[in-house]
């Protein structure tokens, strides 16, 4: 089940940051300001977690300013990869982008992230270039890329629903 990302699920997400992401993890803070953002009439983010039988498997969000969204995270428990949870949460992201008026969305991925990579192709997210030393302590350097409309990415995506 997806559902919107709240207070209460910053201790879980930041379990999953810290093994997924162990070098360039988030903070409390980082997903309280962004948390802080994501409720009522001037909204600029949409975060979203996922859950399976009382356990939080992955989380993601998006930032969304002057027509255009960034994905700011998405994360899958290693034991949920292959399963589609990835592209689930992305296509919520996606439709939060198309409900926020977004004509382009981008983001960051680690170079050494081919899995992600693939994913974001297949929703027809193009390479346009590279930001040396982005993720850091590890001084990674990120592929950067971009889907225009995402509206068109998202039709006919099915098996999704969302609980807010």
């Amino acid at each position: 089940m997806l559902r919107e990302m709240r207070w209460w699920d910053i201790d879980p997400v930041l379990e999953l940051e810290k093994d997924l992401f162990p070098e360039d993890a988030w903070s409390r803070g980082m997903f309280w300001s962004e948390l802080a953002h994501s409720r009522g009439p001037d909204a600029t983010r949409r975060y979203l977690v996922a859950e399976e039988d009382d356990r939080l498997v992955g989380y993601a969000g998006l930032v969304a300013s002057g027509g255009q969204g960034d994905v700011q995270t998405i994360a899958v428990a290693r034991d949920h990869w292959g399963t589609g949870l990835g592209a689930r949460l992305l296509t919520e992201l996606l439709r939060a982008a198309t409900a926020f008026e977004c004509a382009e969305v981008m983001l960051e991925c680690r170079v050494d992230n081919v899995r992600a990579q693939k994913l974001y192709e297949r929703f027809g997210f193009e390479p346009i270039g590279f930001r040396r030393g982005y993720y850091q302590p590890g001084n990674v350097d990120a592929v950067v890329m971009r889907l225009s409309d995402p509206g068109t990415s998202v039709n006919g995506v099915q098996g999704t629903e969302i609980h807010d």
